[in-house]
């Protein structure tokens, strides 16, 4: 890996991804753009995947995507074809608020609607996805999990299954694809300095003092770390890394 996007390690690449309108997603558009990629900034809020878009000039274009939906998501993979005639990657960023719940008190639509939206649209991107990339002479899936998928947490019994099925769903595909050169990997983050942990903390400083302790490294991650992490699976430095889950979690699932 580099600390120097000027690289262009995906110079020429065409890179889908869904879930990109801000925190992590909008992190890992931006360092592809800057290594050279075409990105499609597909997320359910087409408004602010506009605005990314329109700051990252004409190598992004943007699209409404609801990840759930299976004419959606082919429409989001048929927007890259159309604009720029190939896919080369896929990541799969989406994910629903996380309700704090025991698997006694969750609602069943809180239940079914964050394994939708981590699981079942990290399925359905790759369904119309991968048969695009096969075609191009194959590329690279990437689906950010969590170090949740590894171990566990209290009352994120819906978060914990959808990213331990998420990760288990890159290791299957890995098998299912190699044949197609394409590789497929998930990414596990351990906290992040997004907006989604302003749910519970008032400020990023009071979410590092409070997360930090529980990483090895002692403090929590910032977006452009992930996004450095996922350029690496995207590329050709990564050629021989498939089936793989990167924990890119400071240490928390050392402990």
């Amino acid at each position: 890996m580099t600390d120097n996007p000027a690289m262009n390690r995906l110079k020429g690449r065409v890179i889908l991804i869904a879930g990109a309108a801000s925190g992590i997603g909008a992190a890992i558009a931006r360092r592809c753009v800057a290594e050279g990629a075409r990105i499609v900034c597909a997320d359910y809020d087409s408004g602010a995947a506009q605005t990314l878009a329109d700051q990252l000039g004409s190598s992004a274009i943007a699209c409404q995507c609801d990840v759930t939906d299976a004419a959606s998501a082919k429409s989001a993979v048929d927007i890259a074809e159309r604009n720029f005639g190939r896919l080369d990657g896929l990541v799969h960023n989406a994910a629903a608020p996380s309700t704090s719940a025991t698997v006694v008190n969750l609602d069943e639509s809180a239940w079914r609607h964050e394994i939708d939206v981590s699981l079942t649209g990290a399925f359905l991107m790759s369904k119309f996805a991968v048969p695009l990339i096969a075609a191009g002479g194959g590329g690279s899936v990437v689906f950010i999990g969590s170090q949740f998928g590894r171990v566990a947490t209290t009352r994120a019994v819906a978060y914990c299954a959808a990213k331990a099925g998420l990760i288990h769903l890159a290791k299957a595909m890995a098998v299912d694809h190699a044949p197609d050169k394409i590789r497929v990997n998930s990414l596990s983050p351990g906290a992040v300095a997004t907006t989604r942990l302003l749910r519970r903390f008032p400020d990023f400083e009071a979410a590092n003092a409070g997360l930090g302790p529980a990483h090895l490294l002692g403090r929590i991650a910032e977006p452009d770390e992930i996004a450095a992490a996922a350029a690496f699976l995207l590329s050709s430095d990564a050629s021989f890394v498939t089936g793989s889950d990167m924990l890119a979690d400071g240490g928390y699932a050392t402990r």
